[in-house]
């Protein structure tokens, strides 16, 4: 993206709900291809700073450690999803919302993030790519450390941030810091979202080649899942889609029961796995798990993965390697 693309800095994080409504009522107008034209703007927002309760629910739902002055890997995505909905969701996205699915997702953190800093949030649109299903948005999320990064939040971890009126988890408001727009990320990702639909031969995408399944990894733990799971996750992190929140909403997409949210799979073999300081984080979605159920940690050689309980179905498998490559 060049220094000339437009962004809008926001006083503060969208609300979900609203944005969720608006894509739903629009998804039947879009018309998906690869070179569609998408929205190029950058959403800004400075001056963020972390809901500290919020955040330690967000731990103990994913399984990481409480209380450090230190946002888990993971944290920024939820951060910054207001954001890339608020994108996803508009007139100009060409996908359509309904049926979009988080396929895979890029990580890499620079340096430890305290949860008492000061951070600056961009988000936008980099590309549409030829899928063999359909076309894949690739979207970038970035944080910067804001100005007063380390200042003006909370001085104690176990303080409880003031919540703010945007129903974003996570988010204790914009403090009207100006950031550090122009500093290199101390956070970035980059997840793909696939809207299947009919292809062309003007648009297919290359074939990939056929590859086996990867043999399991070595099981380390296995973990049920409480039906509620999808809810307890909504409620920390703000993603209150309905396939992930009760059987009869997951039925109305297609589901048989609800799923449990692809980001908190990723989230809870990362707790489980570990991240260095500066880490870069790899990690692809295979399949939805069921709520209840029961499901199979494994991991191996800086790889990690998630399968189902008798260690067949792959639902996400990924890795972790220290930032930058040794």
């Amino acid at each position: 993206m060049t220094t000339t693309t437009p962004a809008a800095t926001l006083t503060g994080a969208p609300a979900l709900a609203p944005l969720l409504a608006r894509g739903a009522l629009l998804s039947p107008l879009k018309r998906p291809r690869p070179d569609a034209d998408f929205p190029r703007t950058r959403l800004v927002l400075p001056g963020l700073r972390i809901d500290l309760a919020r955040l330690a629910a967000y731990e103990r739902v994913c399984g990481f450690a409480t209380g450090a002055d230190a946002l888990p890997v993971t944290y920024p995505h939820v951060l910054g999803f207001p954001l890339a909905m608020r994108l996803m969701s508009g007139r100009d996205f060409p996908l359509p919302l309904l049926g979009l699915v988080h396929t895979s997702i890029t990580v890499t953190r620079r340096a430890p993030m305290p949860a008492t800093g000061t951070y600056e949030l961009t988000v936008y649109v980099e590309s549409l790519a030829a899928h063999r299903r359909g076309t894949e948005a690739s979207v970038v999320t970035e944080v910067r450390a804001g100005a007063a990064s380390g200042r003006g939040a909370a001085s104690a971890r176990g303080a409880t941030g003031t919540a703010g009126t945007t129903g974003v988890a996570g988010v204790a408001g914009a403090t009207g810091v100006a950031g550090a727009t122009g500093a290199d990320p101390v956070w970035e990702s980059r997840s793909t979202y696939l809207a299947r639909h009919r292809t062309t031969a003007a648009h297919a995408a290359p074939e990939e080649p056929s590859a086996e399944p990867p043999a399991p990894l070595p099981a380390l733990a296995e973990w049920p899942l409480g039906g509620d799971l999808g809810r307890r996750y909504a409620a920390a992190s703000g993603d209150r889609n309905p396939i992930h929140l009760h059987p009869l909403t997951a039925r109305l997409f297609g589901f048989p029961r609800a799923i449990a949210h692809g980001m908190w799979t990723v989230a809870r073999c990362l707790a489980e796995h570990g991240t260095p300081d500066a880490a870069a984080v790899r990690a692809r979605f295979r399949a939805p798990v069921l709520l209840p159920g029961t499901v199979t940690y494994g991991a191996g050689d800086g790889r990690f993965e998630m399968r189902g309980g008798d260690g067949r179905r792959l639902h996400v498998s990924g890795e972790v390697a220290p930032y930058p490559a040794a």
